[in-house]
């Protein structure tokens, strides 16, 4: 099992940052390195991956579980979440070396951007946090 930590960033306009790297939406998080904390671990992260510097961490959002294939074997990665607060950074600067291409402050109104091209753990964070309501699958026939 990989652990990360990483977290959803809410700057002073009431926007939140997400990152697109893999063809896909998703929220700054990374490895948490031998010891370092795991509070340490997701502003570093955040910092690193999106080149903004975090004012305050707030309170952990949960942690999420998901699965995937690294070099033939089955990963599972456990990510811790946190509220973070950001104040003037409008200029985002994409960790390019971990393939992020983009770096982007979302309003409420244009989550559906997200929504549709994300992972379910992120869209489980931003429903934790309120920001979005559950997203039912339509039933097939």
């Amino acid at each position: 099992m990989i652990k990360a930590a990483g977290g959803l960033v809410k700057n002073e306009r009431g926007e939140y940052l997400f990152i697109y790297r893999s063809d896909k939406w998703d929220l700054p998080k990374g490895k948490i390195e031998k010891g370092e904390g795991i509070k340490e671990a997701a502003v570093r992260e955040v910092e690193e991956e999106c080149g903004i510097k975090v004012k305050r961490l707030g309170k952990k959002i949960g942690k999420t579980y998901h699965a995937y294939i690294y070099k033939g074997e089955v990963v599972l990665k456990k990510s811790y979440w946190y509220k973070m607060k950001c104040e003037g950074q409008d200029k985002l600067k994409p960790q390019k070396e971990e393939g992020i291409t983009d770096a982007r402050w979302f309003t409420h109104d244009k989550f559906g951007t997200i929504t549709k091209n994300t992972f379910p753990s992120i869209t489980e964070v931003m429903e934790k946090t309120g920001l979005i309501k559950g997203i039912e699958a339509p039933l097939s026939e």
